[in-house]
């Protein structure tokens, strides 16, 4: 998305009336406020790449189970 925002200077303007004329502007076009809402955007993951995380967080748990419930490693839950 380009948008090419020009101003020139009037006669007998100063330059904040001309920077202000400029931000209306520029306002007007809306740019800004599409550029805030897509600043921290972040795509969805695919339904695949959402299984395979998934899969691999079950696995993990399974481990860290199977490892307390043999004693080699410390329940955190259970520390407190």
């Amino acid at each position: 998305m380009t948008v090419n925002v020009e101003m020139k200077r009037k006669d007998n303007e100063n330059n904040a009336s001309l920077l202000r004329r400029f931000t209306r502007a520029v306002q007007g076009t809306k740019l800004v406020r599409h550029i805030r809402d897509t600043r921290f955007f972040q795509r969805e993951f695919s339904d695949n790449v959402r299984k395979k995380k998934r899969l691999k967080q079950l696995r993990k748990a399974e481990e860290t189970k199977r490892l307390i419930k043999l004693g080699k490693v410390v329940d955190k839950s259970a520390r407190r």
